[in-house]
């Protein structure tokens, strides 16, 4: 997702689909510096698309993936586990999340008994480390100077199935994850996409906020988070992806020195098979909570972020919401109804939304607004947008996307981000995509997506702060 909505929810930059294109032809593959890829003991060669050349780690299933880029001596070394919350059910929402957290406070061979827990050994070496959850994966990285690979490896396929999971651990990070939820409950936008989305999903799992019900949060006992761990946490769910100043003989060899003994999941990963049934009439939410200026916002279904008309709802996203040349901006904002508006669709596996939002100006009425964002959407899909409107989206998205992948860690972000809707390859054939993308196909995705039974509307409505409750004496 772009920076606004990154700033927002830590979510992903945002890519759609193009056909990745015929298979590689085995006879022609080439060489990554100098060594066939299909001779590299160990590892079966996939593929290679763009700079990015594909592995599975035989012994496991593991996805290797490697971007080497000698322009500075830095590594980016990225884990991403296939499972977010939508792979969660009552009473371990927000378990992802969790276990996220637990996975900074120690496995079997970097922990603080040993005096060697991560930020102990990754902090003098000027490693920064991360991590972050979504609705479709969990992702842990670390950028570092490059003479530290075999360090950094080890670390990550350590905690893969070492992890301690520990009470001790549990009850001090459970009250950290419960402040975030909090702080999200104080915001609008947030408070916003939380309900909205909760009324657009009635049986996917996407229904739930990826940091969980507050009861589960609470509650979640460390056998389930175990039970969650042993489920999901194998290297045949994961993909490593290497990006940066390394030599692929090396990273391979590595990769298979600390992972190959880790065999794959005992028992087929479960795959999530429920879907969303059809909408059939537009849906309301109104959230009043403190504040000082309402908000209006709008999600319409959209496909997954895989679906050959990604490209073309994400240019109609721009045409709509981005900048001051939008459609929203000169019919709302510049006559002073709101203080600017946005638009995104969510990347993500299934069939997702995508949200308008319109913070109002003073004095601006909820019905005003909404009646005018409707209006202006029901013209487009009526009169359809000029080449010339199609001609900046497209160039906004490229330099935008150029910009979000200047650095080992943005363009491993980049590939997360496709890892986790299902196909990697989207990290280059998107921008293909894009490119392609017509007046004609903006039309036609308008009309075929943005349709008031399909969408789910939601008001921020403000009201007083409650007066501070009086000092016990």
């Amino acid at each position: 997702m772009k920076s606004k909505i990154l700033s927002l929810l830590a979510a992903l930059l945002p890519l759609g689909l193009c056909a990745a294109g015929p298979a590689p032809d085995p006879s022609n593959r080439p060489a990554v510096e100098g060594i066939r890829p299909e001779r590299v003991e160990g590892f079966t060669y996939v593929k290679t698309v763009g700079s990015i050349s594909e592995y599975t780690l035989n012994a496991n299933g593991l996805q290797v993936l490697l971007l080497p880029d000698h322009s500075a001596p830095v590594i980016t070394f990225q884990v991403t586990y296939r499972v977010g919350s939508r792979n969660e059910v009552t009473g371990t929402t927000g378990a992802t999340h969790l276990l996220e957290h637990l996975m900074f406070k120690g496995s079997t061979n970097f922990n603080s008994d040993k005096g060697n827990k991560l930020d102990q050994v990754l902090d003098p070496i000027g490693a920064s480390n991360n991590a972050s959850t979504w609705v479709d994966r969990t992702n842990y990285h670390e950028t570092f100077g490059n003479e530290h690979l075999p360090l950094i490896v080890e670390i990550e396929a350590d905690r893969m199935r070492g992890l301690l999971l520990r009470e001790s651990d549990r009850q001090p990070e459970m009250t950290v994850v419960r402040n975030e939820f909090e702080r999200g409950e104080n915001s609008p936008v947030s408070a916003l996409i939380k309900e909205i989305t909760q009324a657009a999903y009635v049986a996917h799992p996407y229904h739930h906020n990826t940091i969980g019900w507050r009861s589960d949060i609470e509650k979640v006992s460390i056998e389930k988070l175990r039970e969650f761990y042993d489920t999901f946490y194998w290297p045949d769910n994961a993909t490593v992806s290497i990006v940066g100043d390394f030599d692929s003989a090396a990273a391979l060899g590595l990769v298979g020195k600390y992972y190959g003994a880790i065999p794959r999941a005992p028992k087929p990963i479960p795959q999530l098979y429920t879907e969303e049934p059809e909408q059939s009439g537009p849906r309301r939410i109104v959230v009043k909570r403190a504040g000082k200026l309402g908000v209006v916002a709008i999600g319409h279904k959209i496909p997954a972020a895989t679906h050959p008309d990604a490209p073309a709802i994400t240019i109609l996203s721009s045409i709509l919401t981005d900048g001051k040349n939008s459609r929203l901006y000169k019919a709302i904002t510049d006559q002073s109804l709101s203080t600017g508006v946005s638009g995104y669709p969510f990347p993500t596996h299934d069939p997702s939304l995508h949200f308008t939002f319109i913070p109002l100006a003073p004095g601006a009425t909820h019905e005003q607004v909404e009646k005018i964002a409707v209006d202006q959407i029901e013209k487009l899909k009526q009169d359809g947008v000029t080449d010339a409107e199609v001609q900046t989206a497209v160039a906004k998205y490229l330099a935008d996307a150029a910009y979000q992948r200047d650095g080992t860690y943005e363009i491993a972000n980049n590939i997360n981000t496709a890892i986790a809707i299902g196909d990697w390859t989207t990290f280059y054939t998107f921008d293909d995509a894009i490119k392609k993308v017509t007046a004609a196909d903006v039309q036609r995705v308008a009309q075929k997506y943005f349709n008031i039974d399909q969408s789910t509307t939601g008001w921020f409505v403000p009201t007083a702060a409650k007066p501070a409750a009086p000092a016990k004496l």
